[in-house]
């Protein structure tokens, strides 16, 4: 009966789950739509990318060199060893965003055996430039194709990484629309830098038990984390809360 109530648990909130994110998604693209030019990379980078404008020429100039100093690192080395040198100007003007959906895998141990399932978060997405979607890597590393695809792969996520750096305003906006936006390392990709978008609604991932139960239930070795619904109750309004405590250290017989 618990097993039963569980599994009847689980398909009720993953229900939930999905309902919540199709709004969430919805609602992040909606505000990446209206954001994209703020995270073109000549925003920071002027001139270095082809059609960019020359105002802040030592700011970029700097950019650039960090972006290089990256890109020396990352490139020649496993899983890229692509020894290709830069040449600006790049041609990344007028780029559309993408949001892929995060996933990753978990082993469990089932008696003698183990079982690797592959999970999504349907709150945290990868973002990235159109067309450069993390699952197209393998792909870019077949030698018949690498050379300036993959040169522009690598080069697409140390743009979005400066950007996201560099054009402070990015992050405050975000976060007041409940998002928060950061860089992290991902098995497969070396030392390149993943720019990652998030719902301030966590989700998490059941007990081992109920994830098996529900890979076998549909004969799938993938499973899709919960949404974290008090997260919900707790989505507050930042701007709000700043001007709520100035009034409290300055008259808070007002509060």
């Amino acid at each position: 009966m618990a097993e039963r109530d569980s599994i009847q648990s689980l398909l009720v909130r993953r229900k939930l789950t999905r309902a919540i994110a199709d709004v969430v998604r919805a609602e992040l693209t909606q505000h990446l739509a209206t954001l994209t030019p703020l995270f073109q990379a000549h925003t920071v980078l002027g001139d270095k990318i082809q059609g960019g404008h020359t105002d802040s020429m030592r700011k970029a100039e700097q950019i650039f060199k960090e972006v290089q100093a990256s890109y020396d690192s990352i490139a020649p080395v496993k899983p890229f060893t692509l020894k290709r040198d830069l040449t600006p100007p790049f041609d990344f003007a007028r780029t559309t965003l993408e949001i892929i959906p995060v996933e990753y895998t978990h082993v469990i141990q089932a008696g003698a055996q183990t079982k690797t399932i592959t999970v999504r978060c349907p709150l945290t997405w990868t973002l990235c430039y159109g067309g450069f979607a993390p699952t197209r890597l393998p792909e870019l590393l077949d030698p018949r194709v690498r050379g300036e695809q993959l040169q522009r792969f690598i080069l697409s996520y140390l743009f979005m990484q400066q950007v996201v750096t560099h054009q402070r305003g990015l992050t405050p906006i975000l976060d007041a629309l409940h998002f928060s936006i950061s860089a992290t390392r991902v098995a497969g990709f070396g030392e390149l830098p993943i720019t990652r978008i998030a719902s301030r609604i966590t989700t998490m991932r059941p007990s081992d038990d109920v994830v098996l139960e529900s890979a076998e239930l549909t004969g799938m070795d993938a499973f899709e984390e919960i949404a974290n619904v008090n997260d919900i109750a707790q989505l507050g309004d930042s701007f709000k809360e700043r001007l709520l405590e100035i009034v409290r250290q300055q008259t808070p017989e007002l509060v």
